[in-house]
């Protein structure tokens, strides 16, 4: 169902509730998490009472948007149509700097953010990987254009995280057909700023908690594969090793990364670390 209570002010209607992509097994369980609970039960923030709470880590972990650099108009300049960025592309690695400036622009390309989201079936969308390397997301849980809520996430600072973690399947626009199980926290508190520059804070769980850890991820230039253990990530070794292939094969360059670089060791745990 449409998520009634929207937390952000815009002309373009964007409202917060954070996804990620719309590959069948998950959008089949997104769809029916939706159906059980609205927007009030999986958001809080101060001006809001009766949430779910979120249960604090025994350590605190985020960054400080204070030490990111400022993302400068040329930073901000894109080219329609936007264009999904695929593994190994570097600029899926690349440090995002953070948003000072909220203007018509930023509202166009959150525009055609969406715009490429819908196009490729996604729901949810990190400015990296359409090549703009700034802290920016865009969400809408039901994937599709005019159904569903718009969301949008403008420099996003995690400060709490739950010590339980839950298995999941991801997948990720960046790695087309690859969906393999990732572990992530099961509740998140975050800081963000909405489209108008309003800051405000937002704690999730379950499901929202666990998309918008993958989107923050990719602000982070840290690629799910790396939340993996060993064994999921060799299910996936070959499909990997097929889009540098590809990234070879299409830019005439090497691969910045090698999967068979990688030595086996323990999935991630947290948040920015690898």
């Amino acid at each position: 169902m449409a998520c009634g209570t929207r937390l952000c002010s815009s002309s373009l209607s964007h409202a917060l509730f954070p996804v990620l992509i719309n590959q069948t097994a998950l959008s089949t369980k997104l769809l029916r998490f939706n159906r059980l609970y609205s927007t009030a039960r999986l958001f809080s923030s101060p001006n809001r009472t009766n949430l779910p709470l979120l249960t604090q880590a025994k350590r605190r972990y985020g960054f400080s948007t204070k030490e990111d650099p400022v993302a400068s108009p040329a930073d901000l300049r894109f080219e329609r149509p936007l264009k999904i960025m695929e593994y190994p592309d570097p600029i899926l690695r690349a440090k995002n700097k953070r948003i000072d400036t909220f203007d018509d622009n930023l509202k166009k390309l959150v525009d055609e953010m969406f715009d490429v989201m819908y196009k490729t079936d996604g729901i949810g969308l990190s400015a990296p990987q359409v090549g703009i390397n700034v802290q920016l997301m865009v969400f809408n849980p039901v994937g599709e254009r005019g159904e569903g809520e718009e969301i949008v996430l403008v420099n996003p600072r995690v400060n709490k995280y739950s010590n339980k973690m839950i298995p999941y399947e991801e997948g990720c626009l960046s790695f087309p057909g690859i969906h393999a199980d990732v572990e992530r926290p099961e509740s998140v508190k975050i800081d963000a700023r909405d489209i108008d520059g309003a800051r405000f804070s937002v704690s999730l769980s379950d499901l929202p908690a666990r998309v918008f850890q993958h989107e923050f991820d990719h602000l982070q230039g840290i690629l799910f594969f790396e939340r993996m253990t060993d064994d999921v990530l060799d299910s996936i070794r070959e499909q990997l090793e097929a889009l540098e292939k590809k990234y070879e094969d299409k830019t005439g360059l090497q691969s910045p990364e090698k999967i068979k670089a990688r030595k086996r060791r323990k999935a991630a745990v947290g948040f920015g670390k690898s």
